[in-house]
């Protein structure tokens, strides 16, 4: 044990000691608060990040940690730990108000696995780039790769980061009258720089009464000077101005009558890189299944 080269027992044992020091934080300064992390803060951490990275790469010679890092004996015992949190993520129901199990996202022991792996990410990343400007360049080799690695770099570091930024609030808007005020999910008012006026609310019903449909019809105002008329369906949001409406409910005493539609609005500002880094894995697997058919032919 600890004899260069490190194995996967090393690799085990190092995700063994995250867990633990995971535990030991969960118990002692409780979960991760991740409003902390709101903008500037997630922006000047994930700077501090990719210096950290780069840092680690230039003192791999020096650090055989550094170095063993972006090997396979330490990327595959992090994906077991990984895949074995996500199963039990996946088996507990999760709230936002939970703790330890019930809250992953949140659970010092998940968190600090994935930024784990992020690293070993990271990495093997600056490794591969160091090869390719060495001119050590295949396409049907690096192409795929970086793809696949580096978009689950970026899903990865801005989905967490952005998580605070993500904004959700409700608008009750009503027949004939705009609204530009919105309830924040602590109960706080919020003056939206939109306002939505209630043109007519839609429902259709089943036989028996129950709702099949309910939509709205509604007028959208913008301080950029957009005026929309457009309709909003469950499932079916609309767009503006980095906002997604949609709709949430309505007066069920009043039914297919209600003078009020209840509308959700939220802001995720980082949803485009998180949906960058996807597509580049989905290119990347692409790109896999492509040379590996021609190789096969």
């Amino acid at each position: 044990m600890w004899t260069k080269p490190w194995t996967f027992k090393e690799g085990f044992l190092i995700g063994g000691g995250l867990i633990f020091a995971g535990l030991m934080l969960e118990l002692s300064v409780g979960p991760v608060m991740w409003d902390a992390f709101a903008w500037p803060a997630n922006a000047i951490v994930l700077a501090g990040f990719f210096v950290m990275l780069t840092a680690m790469a230039y003192l791999r010679k020096k650090i055989y940690a550094f170095q063993w890092m972006t090997t396979y004996q330490a990327a595959i015992p992090a994906m077991v730990y990984a895949v074995a949190l996500t199963i039990i993520m996946g088996l507990t129901r999760q709230q936002a108000n939970g703790t330890w199990l019930n809250n992953m996202l949140s659970f010092w022991p998940f968190v600090l696995i994935y930024v784990y792996i992020t690293v070993i990410l990271g990495l093997t990343i600056h490794r591969r780039l160091r090869q390719i400007f060495r001119g050590e360049w295949s396409m049907k080799r690096d192409v795929p790769f970086l793809l696949n690695h580096l978009g689950l770099f970026i899903a990865l570091t801005t989905a967490t980061l952005g998580n605070a930024d993500i904004q959700r609030v409700k608008m009750i808007c009503s027949v004939g009258e705009p609204e530009w005020r919105a309830m924040e999910q602590g109960g706080a008012i919020k003056e939206m720089d939109l306002a939505i006026e209630l043109k007519k609310f839609i429902m259709e019903t089943y036989d028996d009464g129950s709702a099949k449909r309910f939509a709205s019809e509604i007028q959208i105002l913008t301080k950029t000077g957009k005026n929309i008329e457009t309709t909003i369906d469950v499932n079916m949001p609309y767009e503006v101005d980095g906002w997604k409406i949609y709709q949430y409910g309505y007066d069920t005493q009043m039914g297919a009558q209600s003078q009020i539609s209840i509308l959700e609005l939220v802001s995720d500002p980082w949803l485009p890189f998180v949906y960058t880094g996807i597509y580049m894995m989905l290119a990347g697997a692409v790109c896999m299944f492509v040379i590996g058919g021609r190789k096969r032919v």
